[in-house]
């Protein structure tokens, strides 16, 4: 039986699908009008909103002001790289019920 499925599903994942992205025509850097909140999240679920720690209740405040600005600056997401992935989640999800459009993770390059 798994023989069988191997069988089948072994062409399926050998065919790669070829996209041709977009190519990128920015002729000028876009002005940034507002610097990004950076939204620190350690292991424990500890929040940082720049560098200052916030109870959940002062995330979800500070959150909703910042939904209501026009234009809305961005957030940032940066985490310890052993923090649970629920935790992160909870955070982001705050941020989208708040009603926050440009949210962005923030991580190191690859060496």
């Amino acid at each position: 039986m798994l023989l069988i499925i191997f069988m089948i599903t072994a062409p399926l994942m050998s065919h790669k699908v070829k996209v041709e992205l977009p190519q990128a025509t920015l002729e000028e850097k876009p002005e940034i009008t507002q610097p990004p909140i950076t939204l620190a999240v350690t292991a424990n679920g500890q929040v940082y909103w720049n560098d200052e720690a916030v109870t959940r209740d002062m995330l979800d405040a500070r959150l909703a002001v910042l939904a209501q600005q026009t234009p809305q600056p961005q957030v940032d997401i940066r985490s310890d790289n052993i923090t649970k992935y629920g935790v992160i989640h909870e955070v982001v999800q705050n941020v989208r019920r708040a009603g926050i459009r440009k949210v962005g993770f923030v991580s190191t390059p690859e060496r």
